[in-house]
């Protein structure tokens, strides 16, 4: 009987630490809007592992705040439920680099600590608007759409 509790014991512990390992790891985003279509649709969730900028590779959907518009013309989409403001958007340029064509023609190599990241959806708000987005406020990279297939 003593056996089977500290089986018992050793297994909720067990799984209690690995749900907190992953709390830590990963969080799931739900996509609001259209900026990633048709690669994602709006109400989309999708996982998010976190990361820092030097484990994003070009290509990847990464979830980031965006940086503030001093001009005020682009508005940016609803809180999530921690009252920041994120995009996700795909990789397209990472540091040290090129920088690609019409994002800034002061620099011809990608600053450190900053990132290139282009909607799937021609129409989307992104790097083309706002310029380099900061690699320290990247949330992470997605993994897959729940329920769907891989990014």
């Amino acid at each position: 009987m003593k056996l089977i509790s500290l089986g018992l014991l050793a297994g909720v512990l067990v799984t209690v630490t690995a749900a907190l390992v992953a709390r830590r790891r990963y969080v799931v985003v739900t996509v609001n809007g259209t900026s990633m279509a048709p690669t994602l649709s709006d109400g989309d969730r999708v996982p998010v592992r976190r990361r820092r900028l030097d484990q994003v590779s070009k290509g990847d959907v990464v979830v980031l705040e965006p940086p503030l518009d001093p001009t005020g013309k682009i508005l940016p989409g609803p809180p999530g439920t921690d009252g920041r403001h994120w995009n996700i958007k795909r990789a397209v340029a990472l540091p040290g680099g090129p920088v690609p064509p019409g994002i800034d023609g002061s620099v011809d190599r990608m600053p450190a600590g900053s990132l290139v990241v282009y909607g799937d959806n021609p129409h989307s708000v992104d790097s083309r608007q706002r310029g380099f987005f900061a690699g320290d406020r990247l949330l992470g990279v997605a993994l897959r759409r729940l329920g769907g297939s891989a990014l």
